[in-house]
């Protein structure tokens, strides 16, 4: 069953996209919605995600909408701020950076999702204005925890997936081509399975 949450996750339209799940299943529903309390605060700390996903993997931090480090849920406006593994954009003063478009949360029958989707954005720490990612601000990633019975999913959606080539330096453009068809070709799927496995690790798992 899909939930209202997940609505907020676009239609694949162009570019490559990405389905990355994991799942933890429990003995009763009341196991289940215990747990999903913390599944729900995990996807929610942004800068515990490094942790969950374990070495090798990006660093994320939250910051509000001009680039000033919060430690609070993420909000609609905010941006993540990220550190992958190697050389970062110039544009972006050596991170990528993403911007929170929505999160929503629904809880309709024995269905509750929480569902967060980002998009790449400029840097708001600098007046440049060309986006700061290594994906074009066409695509998305689209963080989903949800539990429907005794069955819990986290999820990474990555939708209409392009390299940004509009990057104003030509060292960005080359970082940014090559980053991305890493990312297509599998370091996104190793970075998101590893955060999602995160997610809905059993304490003591």
């Amino acid at each position: 069953m899909k939930s209202k949450a997940e609505e907020i996750v676009p239609q694949q339209a162009t570019g490559a996209q990405s389905n990355t799940e994991s799942t933890a299943t429990f003995d009763t529903i009341e196991q289940a919605k215990v747990f999903f309390e913390t599944v729900k605060s995990r996807l929610l700390q942004i800068g515990d995600w490094h942790q969950l996903a374990g070495k090798g993997t990006a660093d994320f931090s939250l910051t509000d909408a001009n680039g000033n480090s919060v430690n609070r849920t993420p909000q609609k406006g905010d941006h993540l701020k990220i550190d992958i593994p190697g050389p970062g954009p110039q544009t972006g003063d050596g991170f990528d950076w993403v911007q929170v478009e929505e999160v929503e949360e629904t809880a309709e029958g024995d269905v509750e999702c929480l569902a967060m989707r980002v998009r790449p954005a400029t840097n708001p720490q600098n007046e440049k204005g060309d986006v700061a990612h290594f994906f074009s601000d066409e695509a998305t990633s689209n963080f989903v925890v949800k539990r429907e019975g005794t069955t819990i999913t986290a999820a990474v959606y990555g939708r209409n997936e392009k390299p940004n080539t509009a990057a104003e330096k030509v060292v960005d453009k080359a970082r940014n081509t090559a980053v991305a068809t890493g990312a297509v070709g599998g370091f996104s799927k190793l970075q998101w399975k590893s955060l999602v496995n995160g997610f809905v690790k059993k304490e003591g798992g």
